[in-house]
């Protein structure tokens, strides 16, 4: 895209428009059909362009929607997020992105299956806590996703971090744009009450409106909760269980549906921790279980499974391996909260060799944000 381009288009977008008459709205929709042809005939930047002159002639919510799709496709982000951004200015109701994700997750069993083919490589990643701009990096020195370069993304996208809308937007529309090669685990903190005391609930109130807090909720309502990756390896955000013999089928089983409950095979595997000593013990998050390498070893032999790859806490490398490296945590958050000055990382396998390999990456820079602005801080003096 020329400099030029780039210029008016940016103009196009930040305009204000005057209200438009019947003819011109007609002459957009004739322009918009030009640029949804472009676009199923895989010219984007055609289709981009045709967007633009039926925005510029008669705008609307669908035009700036259809427009950042576009952009996705182009791996032009930035523009996909002003344009997605603008399509809920014109019409706050306007939640095409949201309700094709809600869509789409319906239809995933609690335990998705993924196959990886011989000599593919496939990358796992942590909690992100909304750190978009560490988000941009894993694809900057991992590539984009794409049908050949598919990714997994275990948990906790947003709270914390001030950028957790920008964040839960790009994986969303990568979901979109590739259903089976990109996928999304559901973390502790895709939760009304994690969202209210640690900033979602605030960040979408104050960049969108409380009916978007309610429609990310049930989104999230329906995340899958575990991934097994060729029938070997494991993923999960928190952990294990409270009790033995839980197979691989118990978890299909679970009703996803709602918000975490207290206890059960959902909370557990939302909120469990590994520990170094063998057994179970009480969390010291207060839900959930710690649990020890026995533990680990005998759900894995009971499922014929080689190791779990959970994520759920901070790793100053950004990664761990425990109970004798079946059980490995992955972190992708680096500079946690802009305080912790921890590393990030994700993992990366093949089809035919599952032996995991790490990379941890530093912090980028960001715009000035406070982590923690749009927490409930009354909440969360009365949590402590």
């Amino acid at each position: 895209m020329t400099t030029s381009f780039k210029s008016d288009l940016t103009q196009n977008v930040q305009s204000n428009y005057c209200s438009t008459s019947p003819t011109e709205e007609g002459e957009a929709d004739l322009i918009k059909l030009q640029a949804n042809q472009a676009f199923k005939n895989s010219d984007y930047e055609k289709a981009i362009e045709l967007y633009t002159k039926a925005i510029q002639t008669h705008p609307d919510a669908i035009l700036y929607s259809n427009r950042s799709i576009a952009y996705l496709r182009r791996e032009w982000y930035g523009f996909a997020l002003i344009d997605a951004k603008k399509a809920l200015e014109y019409d706050p109701k306007y939640i095409k992105i949201i309700l094709q994700i809600l869509s789409m997750l319906t239809s995933l069993p609690t335990l998705v299956e993924i196959t990886v083919p011989d000599k593919h490589k496939f990358t796992i990643c942590g909690d992100v806590h909304g750190q978009f701009y560490d988000l941009l990096n894993i694809f900057k020195q991992n590539g984009l996703p794409s049908e050949e370069n598919p990714y997994l993304f275990n948990g906790d996208f947003v709270d914390r971090g001030a950028f957790s809308v920008e964040c839960i937007i790009t994986l969303f529309g990568f979901k979109l744009l590739y259903p089976k090669h990109f996928f999304l685990a559901r973390g502790n903190h895709e939760s009304i009450i994690m969202n209210q005391m640690y900033g979602f609930e605030g960040e979408v109130k104050e960049k969108y409106t409380p009916e978007m807090f309610q429609l990310f909720t049930k989104v999230f309502n329906y995340l899958p909760l575990a991934h097994c990756i060729n029938k070997k390896i494991f993923v999960t955000h928190g952990g294990l269980f409270n009790k033995d013999d839980v197979t691989l089928q118990d978890i299909c089983g679970i009703d996803r549906v709602r918000q975490p409950p207290n206890e059960g095979l959902m909370a557990d595997l939302l909120w469990s921790d590994p520990q170094t000593q063998n057994g179970r013990c009480e969390s010291k998050r207060g839900l959930g279980i710690q649990f020890g390498p026995d533990i680990t070893e005998r759900f894995l032999k009971l499922n014929n499974l080689e190791y779990i790859v959970r994520s759920h806490e901070l790793k100053q490398q950004g990664y761990d391996l425990g109970h004798n490296r079946k059980c490995i945590t992955v972190f992708s958050a680096p500079n946690y909260c802009d305080t912790m000055g921890n590393k990030g990382a994700f993992i990366t396998i093949t089809g035919d060799d599952i032996t995991p390999k790490f990379t941890s990456y530093a912090a980028v820079p960001h715009p000035t944000a406070r982590p923690m602005m749009y927490a409930n801080q009354s909440s969360l003096f009365a949590s402590m």
